[in-house]
């Protein structure tokens, strides 16, 4: 099972919250309040992000933090990497030579990188823009079929 760490789920989240009033100034403490998220990890993750530039700190009484770039130009991938480090789904595809003992033995090793791309596009062509629109759920259609019997009846 490919799953993000819990700190990547909750900064996507939480950028999520942010671009929602993006032009606001957001403090950790309301922020962890919205999410119901514990306030220490939020605050970890708030600083995390304005580390990486995802992020920008405002000072003051009215402190906290906002975007730093437009919300159309943040990714997913971008909010995962500020997190967790570049996306690498294997060993394989860790930076640098020898980070996978038996890669040389290994008869998927080179294929790592292609799955690894797909991904890492699939993640980065989906904008904070987009997870903050709408969704639009398509009208269901029913195909004919018979009644079940039985169900939902009670009998």
């Amino acid at each position: 099972m490919i799953r993000l760490s819990r700190l990547s789920d909750y900064a996507v989240s939480l950028m999520t919250h942010i671009a929602h009033a993006a032009g606001d100034t957001h403090n950790a403490h309301d922020l962890a309040e919205t999410a119901h998220l514990p306030a220490p990890t939020v605050s970890k993750i708030l600083a995390t992000l304005a580390r990486e530039e995802l992020l920008e700190s405002v000072r003051g009484r009215q402190g906290g933090y906002r975007l730093a770039q437009d919300s159309t130009e943040i990714s997913v991938e971008d909010i995962i990497a500020a997190v967790d480090g570049p996306i690498a789904l294997t060993q394989c595809v860790d930076p640098g030579p020898g980070s996978c003992d038996v890669e040389a033995f290994c008869p998927s090793s080179a294929h790592w990188h292609r799955i690894n791309e797909a991904i890492r596009q699939a993640l980065g062509g989906v904008t904070l823009a987009e997870l903050t629109a709408p969704v639009a759920f398509p009208e269901q259609r029913f195909v004919d079929r018979p009644p079940v019997v039985g169900a939902g009846s009670g009998g």
